[in-house]
């Protein structure tokens, strides 16, 4: 029944505790709602990237997530995975913004397949970005909250970066 209503996806987010990964979306009435995805078999040790294309890739979740980029998805697996690893959220998104940016004098000639794939999407991601203007309906704000350990997921605040470009 899910096939003819439009999900927007508006804003997706990382629980750490039950590890998930959370979306608010509209549905096809324009109803907001919230889907929870719990992130299972997921260690600090686990691939972001391989996590998050099974997940974009998951029949159940896969008519939700259209409008979240593969990178978005990487982002929230690596701010859990670095929270598994005992990071802050700030050094987890440091080190994310660091992997997830192309560097002008790096000699792409040296890389493995692997990275060079790796930089491509980055690539192609940032293209997308760019295209996206912020008032462009299909713009997603990425968000990343730290939810206290022992709060219920109703109370979690969303943090939206309207503007972290400048």
């Amino acid at each position: 029944a899910l096939a003819g209503m439009a999900q927007a996806a508006k804003k997706c987010g990382i629980c750490f505790q039950p590890p998930s990964i959370i979306l608010i979306y509209t549905d096809g009435r324009d109803k907001t709602r919230q889907r929870i995805m719990p992130v299972r078999n997921f260690s600090k040790f686990s691939d972001c990237a391989l996590a998050a294309e099974q997940l974009k890739n998951n029949p159940r979740h896969k008519a939700y997530l259209e409008g979240v980029s593969l990178r978005q998805l990487r982002k929230m697996y690596s701010l859990l995975k670095g929270h598994l690893g005992g990071e802050s959220l700030a050094e987890s998104l440091e080190k994310f913004q660091r992997e997830e940016t192309i560097d002008p004098e790096e000699d792409l000639n040296k890389l493995d397949d692997r990275e060079l794939a790796k930089r491509k999407s980055i690539m192609d991601e940032l293209f997308e970005m760019n295209r996206k203007k912020k008032d462009d309906p299909d713009f997603i704000y990425d968000i990343e909250v730290d939810f206290p350990q022992d709060e219920q997921l109703e109370s979690c605040g969303w943090d939206l970066e309207s503007d972290e470009e400048n």
